[in-house]
């Protein structure tokens, strides 16, 4: 059986509930997070992120580093217990849960949750509507009337791996997530078949696991633009963007985060359908990328994480 239809076979995660990250300074979290336009609300010796729909995406953690301290995704109630078995047949190694669901390394060594939950991610593509004005009337607002850009939900997370092959077939194979597109071994762009944006989870290639960044969707072109320069008043100016994939079509603002990877402004990024097959493709890297905005930054893909020793 081809590994497409092992995945269209398997049971699968339908969306993912939050992530949870380490940092060095919550007070330098707090100060970026709230700048970007989430909820911040401090929670004991931690921060919770909420988007404008009022779920809870992220925790935030003190730690030494940076990194990923895991990644949690909802399932279906009747799909959690072919999950476990997939995982455990993919090769995941489990560990004893520290909180509901089931608890798992992948094979990078990643901490993953799986847990029956809602569906936090929408069941069909949102309108991403950019409204034209009419002859004889102003079509933009001035600066000062200009309201703080908020996302409404997260859209994604990219993840660095030494295998990104491997990576999308252990969780194909464990997870129920779909090949979307990808270019060579270098990126990998996976969906949930339950209706879901181009990429859930993404995977770039590098000489270690790591944090490369969390999209968050905007309305529209309109708002990654103004995110961009909402983030640069605050004193967030690298980055990069704005600009327009070419796999996932978003449009997109990246902005660097005090540790060295990304946040993301991202609009109308293409939708997958349940029961739909999208047209996975394998595109050449320097036609994969971006189709319009400036040139990629030299530090864009650079895993700060490499070569630091993991404390899990």
């Amino acid at each position: 059986m081809s590994d497409l239809a092992v995945a269209s076979a398997c049971a699968s995660v339908h969306s993912i509930d939050h992530f949870a990250l380490n940092v060095p300074s919550l007070a330098d979290a707090e100060r970026f997070f709230s700048a970007f336009g989430l909820d911040v609300a401090a929670n004991t010796a931690e921060l919770e992120l909420r988007a404008a729909d009022g779920h809870r995406w992220a925790r935030i953690l003190p730690a030494s580093g940076k990194s990923l301290a895991y990644l949690s995704f909802n399932c279906f109630e009747e799909d959690f217990a072919a999950i476990r078995n997939q995982a455990l047949a993919a090769g995941a190694e489990l560990v004893a849960s520290p909180g509901r669901g089931l608890w798992f390394h992948d094979l990078d060594g990643n901490l993953i949750q799986v847990k029956i939950g809602p569906k936090t991610t929408p069941f069909d593509k949102t309108p991403c509507v950019v409204a034209s004005s009419s002859a004889d009337e102003r079509g933009a607002h001035m600066r000062s009337e200009a309201k703080t850009v908020r996302p409404r939900r997260l859209s994604h997370v990219l993840l660095f791996s030494p295998d990104v092959l491997g990576a999308l077939d252990f969780y194909g194979k464990a997870l129920g997530l779909r090949l979307s597109d990808k270019s060579l071994d270098i990126i990998a762009f996976t969906h949930a078949p339950h209706g879901s944006d181009h990429h859930l989870v993404a995977f770039a290639k590098s000489s270690a696991r790591g944090w490369h960044h969390a999209a968050w969707d905007v309305d529209n072109v309109n708002l990654v633009g103004q995110g961009a320069s909402q983030m640069a008043a605050a004193g967030f100016t690298k980055g990069w963007g704005t600009g327009r994939h070419v796999l996932g079509s978003n449009y997109f603002h990246y902005v660097q985060d005090p540790w060295g990877s990304f946040c993301e402004y991202s609009a109308d990024i293409d939708f997958v359908s349940a029961g739909k097959t999208w047209p996975a493709g394998d595109f050449a890297p320097e036609d994969s990328l971006y189709l319009w905005g400036p040139p990629v930054p030299d530090d864009f893909i650079h895993n700060t994480e490499a070569g630091v020793a993991f404390k899990d």
